[in-house]
């Protein structure tokens, strides 16, 4: 399981089998429960996590009390790295939306890794770089854009990210409340439900065993508007 982890991250992926299996010898696997926090804002970013089975959300405390979703982390991707390469706290936390696997490595070891294969170096600064360009993108949507369109635009990225073939259409592969939608683009959750009933009497998503189903076209038709 770290191995097929390490190959589906961005950052490991470009290494030979060899020394992924290599590499694999020094994370370690941890389980989480439902609803458990993995990290807390604030704390000392002692682990650099990857994704590795179930959902987990990283969140940013507000001052109102109210949590914001910054990310939904998938298999193979990297969080809480920013914080272990700069040595500071974790910016947000992260914790489990369902039964949770994560491997992880420490900073010290994973320096030494970085050492010993430097284009891991180059490959980090890819993916951060990467990140970093998406959370830009989230704020200046939630700053500027109206809530329709933040929506749309949420679940357009995620039908990208998390989406898989059904018919016409991308199911997003991960259930969803209305909560955690309205958490992911800072509005009320009476908000997001009239958005997605409204998106539902158009055509533009439907519902299919729990999980949200989106018009791709419909979606980017939408957004140009």
């Amino acid at each position: 399981m770290i191995v097929e982890t390490l190959r589906k991250s961005e950052i490991f992926s470009h290494l030979t089998d060899d020394e992924l299996n290599r590499i694999a010898t020094v994370f370690e696997k941890v389980n989480f429960k439902k609803d458990d926090c993995i990290f807390w804002e604030g704390d000392p970013s002692e682990w650099f996590y990857i994704g590795c089975k179930g959902r987990i959300k990283i969140l940013k405390h507000t001052v109102s009390g109210k949590d914001i979703i910054l990310e939904i982390i998938s298999p193979g991707d990297v969080f809480g790295g920013v914080a272990v390469l700069d040595r500071r706290p974790y910016p947000a936390s992260a914790q489990a939306m369902e039964p949770a696997t994560v491997i992880r490595i420490s900073r010290k070891t994973l320096f030494k890794i970085m050492d010993e294969y430097p284009t891991l170096t180059l490959e980090a600064v890819k993916y951060f770089s990467e990140r970093l360009r998406n959370a830009h993108d989230m704020l200046r949507n939630i700053a500027t854009e109206r809530v329709e369109k933040r929506i749309a635009s949420l679940l357009l990225k995620l039908s990208e990210k998390l989406g898989v073939v059904d018919g016409e259409a991308q199911k997003i592969d991960i259930p969803l409340t209305r909560q955690e939608i309205a958490e992911m683009v800072g509005t009320t959750v009476e908000t997001t439900i009239r958005t997605m009933s409204k998106f539902k009497k158009q055509g533009i998503i439907k519902a299919s065993q729990g999980k949200i189903v989106v018009n791709v076209n419909a979606l980017k038709e939408f957004l140009e508007d």
